[in-house]
């Protein structure tokens, strides 16, 4: 077989695997080392924690590293305490071999250091950091071919994120997490430097500052980036301004067909009356998910359950789905909505928490009698 698919082969297979293959034959004893992917995963650990203890990680993944023949495009970490040092001499090898994908993501109880030699992986396609400390160099020119970032990180306080991303012309999907209680938070102006972006996902709290905020903000981001077509916000630590979401947004966004909203209360007025705008603000949705936050406490109905089918705007939807419900009469507000401006809807998904089986009945009795304006539409409803 040509080495090229030889190669591959190799890398469709786990890690340990691969290398195992060099018992075959003579022939196979070193193919292993034209792998051209590297995933260190959970698996990975686990193996090496059965078969050569728990501390031999770094010894064996610098002797896998430089006994391969070819260019590296995957390196893959995930598990283990990442050491500085050594993730510098790793980062510095993968940028002389070609590196194009690569995900750090650090298990231990504080960010890691990036090294410098990371920021100059020019062929680099897709980046994803967790609990790493972000600082680009000030010689850093860009990476030219980066279509994909995933950042759960530690912004350097003084970090201009603007021109951060303007030297990532390219850039399709940003995804943006953080998890730290000193955070450099993003400005709407800095996204909007993305010209190219496609695919947006963050928590409304990292957004300028915003644990208190309005749609207002939400639709000015989303009339930022003329090319989006999948939008995941979360609402976590996120509070709505009084008044925020009650006005009508006169622009609609056309080219946006997926949609996320994560860790809303839908109990909330204000949240709720977002979740409304934001989907008659987006009339080509095709996808909508919708995940309930799990520990927010049911109220009293907040929104009416009527729905004017006559002056509702009709929604482009084929796929709902909504989890951790709990069969609120706000809830079923919503469902019927956007049942009842759905023509083309295939399914609604519907996962139902803290959830007797008495309530599920009633709940799903509720949803039985609800108009559909797409003669297709299925509701599948679930309890875990």
């Amino acid at each position: 077989m040509p080495d090229h698919v030889i190669t591959n082969i190799l890398d469709l297979l786990p890690l340990q695997d691969a290398v195992r293959t060099s018992i075959l034959s003579k022939s196979w004893r070193f193919k292993w080392t034209m792998l051209s992917q590297l995933i260190f995963d959970v698996d990975f650990f686990e193996y090496l924690s059965k078969t050569q203890g728990e501390n031999n990680h770094v010894r064996i993944i610098s002797r896998i590293l430089h006994q391969l023949r070819g260019s590296i495009t995957k390196f893959f970490l995930d598990g283990g305490m990442l050491d500085a040092n050594h993730i510098n001499r790793w980062i510095l090898f993968l940028s002389r071999k070609g590196i194009k994908d690569l995900t750090l993501i650090n298990w231990g109880p504080t960010p890691l250091n990036l090294p410098t030699h990371l920021f100059f992986c020019v062929e680099l396609k897709h980046l994803k950091l967790s609990n790493c400390y972000f600082n680009p160099p000030p010689t850093f020119h860009g990476f030219p071919n980066l279509l994909s970032l995933e950042l759960c990180v530690d912004f350097e306080e003084n970090i201009q994120l603007s021109e951060f991303f303007a030297r990532c012309a390219l850039l399709e999907n940003l995804t943006i997490d953080n998890l730290f209680e000193h955070v450099k938070v993003v400005q709407v102006t800095e996204i909007a430097k993305i010209e190219n972006l496609k695919i947006l996902s963050l928590e409304l709290c990292d957004l300028d500052n915003m644990s208190i905020t309005s749609s207002g903000t939400i639709f000015e981001l989303v009339g930022s980036l003329p090319k989006l077509q999948e939008l995941h916000l979360g609402f976590h630590y996120c509070t709505l301004r009084e008044g925020g979401a009650k006005k009508t947004c006169p622009t609609v966004f056309p080219c946006l067909k997926a949609l996320k909203l994560s860790c809303i209360c839908l109990d909330n007025g204000m949240k709720l009356s977002c979740a409304f705008e934001l989907i008659r603000s987006f009339p080509n949705l095709q996808i909508l998910e919708i995940a309930r936050e799990l520990d927010d406490i049911s109220t009293s109905a907040i929104c009416s359950p009527e729905v004017d089918y006559n002056t509702t705007t009709l929604l482009h939807l084929r796929s709902v789905m909504f989890e951790c419900l709990k069969g609120s009469e706000n809830e079923l507000c919503l469902i019927k909505y956007l049942l009842a401006c759905s023509p083309f809807l295939k399914k609604i998904v519907i996962r139902c928490s803290f959830i007797g089986s008495d309530e599920k009945f009633m709940f799903a009795k509720k949803l039985l009698m609800l108009h559909r304006a797409s003669p297709v539409a299925e509701i599948d409803l679930f309890r875990f």
